[in-house]
């Protein structure tokens, strides 16, 4: 197995057939540390969905799940707990947040956690 991540999902949500569930799951299969925040707190296998903004230490990846009008209210938060990378998976895509995370030596990649977990590339 690769490296592990410490991974951050926002959005999540345990409700059948929702991506970001879906994430936390192989996510999880693939030995990756997940921290998830969502709207209601709910679980996802061992994972337990969070609610609010929690402080996450050591934090490599946050992969969105929240359209870029919400993410205008994670801005913030999300600088704050500097990650190495965001994830901005379909749907998702913010070129400004992109080239603000950018200025702050935060990686973003446009691209789908599920795909790149199949290819092992997270």
């Amino acid at each position: 197995m690769s490296e592990t991540k410490k991974t951050l999902v926002l959005g999540a949500s345990a409700k059948l057939g929702r991506t970001s569930g879906e994430a936390i799951h192989r996510l999880r299969e693939a030995g990756h540390e997940v921290v998830a925040v969502g709207m209601r707190e709910e679980s996802v296998g061992d994972v337990t969905i969070q609610t609010g903004k929690p402080h996450v230490e050591n934090l490599h990846t946050v992969t969105l799940y929240i359209n870029p009008e919400i993410q205008a209210d994670y801005r913030d938060y999300l600088f704050s707990l500097r990650p190495q990378r965001i994830l901005f998976n379909p749907g998702t895509e913010n070129p400004e947040l992109m080239k603000e995370a950018a200025e702050k030596g935060i990686r973003g990649e446009e691209a789908c956690t599920l795909v790149l977990l199949s290819l092992n590339s997270y």
